[in-house]
């Protein structure tokens, strides 16, 4: 059985995550409860559950005060953190940077399964709770241009310098990062989702299959239908369509 606690003001809402959770994981055991920052420090501190499910709006704060708090009083967080959130974009944001789950409310059931084998997994892999720290790293700054994002692999999760990054690469529903001074990283998440996060640090996808950090563009080449040389030698095909818009992006650099 994995151990959790429930954190959330709203009754009505743990006892819905209570059936959702005897219903379609049955190996999750809640042992606790919380509807407040302060009744939240105090559970967690005394259950020290595996995971946490946690609602961001809370009454006498929020969930990332409460980690904040959780951190102060004892030194670190050591459970897994579910955020259960209404549509807040920033939030989100930093979630995805921090490969942090969250589940939207009313809380689908395929996604509640979902999340929670990445979380069996993830326990069963690793202690590393770093990407929490950089979640709250982030929520401090309060700024919208991250600087470090985590990435889960099999083996744990890793926390990387966003301009370390020189390109991904498509296979399948995984990408594969390559990562300056590092051994490829091959990531269970489409091209297109991390499309969306780096696209505003300088990524740009040339290809269905390739999103590339334009700082490591070393030489465009015309011929042979197109191409591009990063600085880590890699020869990178462009698409037919997006040829155009590479040619203006280099023409701003």
């Amino acid at each position: 059985m994995t151990t959790a606690i429930l954190i959330d003001d709203d009754a009505n809402l743990r006892a819905g995550m209570r059936k959702l959770l005897l219903r379609y994981a049955p190996e999750i055991q809640i042992i606790g409860e919380a509807d407040s920052v302060l009744s939240g420090v105090e559970a967690m501190s005394q259950l020290q559950p595996q995971v946490l499910f946690l609602d961001i709006q809370l009454t006498d704060g929020t969930g990332f005060d409460l980690l904040e708090q959780l951190a102060s009083k004892n030194g670190k967080i050591t459970s897994q953190v579910v955020f259960i959130t209404a549509h807040e974009q920033y939030a989100i944001k930093a979630f995805r940077f921090s490969a942090l789950d969250f589940l939207l409310k009313p809380v689908d059931p395929d996604e509640l399964q979902k999340v929670i084998e990445k979380i069996k997994h993830v326990l069963s892999q690793s202690d590393n709770y770093a990407h929490i720290d950089l979640l709250l790293e982030n929520i401090r700054k309060k700024v919208d241009n991250f600087k470090r994002i985590a990435l889960s692999t099999s083996d744990g999760i890793h926390l990387f310098e966003i301009s370390d990054i020189i390109r991904c690469e498509s296979e399948d529903n995984y990408t594969k990062f390559y990562i300056k001074n590092n051994k490829p990283i091959l990531i269970s998440k489409t091209l297109k989702e991390y499309e969306e996060l780096l696209m505003e640090h300088g990524f740009e996808r040339i290809h269905q299959s390739h999103l590339i950090n334009l700082a490591y563009l070393k030489s465009y080449i015309k011929k042979d239908g197109g191409y591009v040389v990063m600085t880590d030698n890699s020869n990178i095909p462009i698409s037919q369509r997006k040829k155009e818009r590479l040619q203006e992006l280099l023409k701003s650099l």
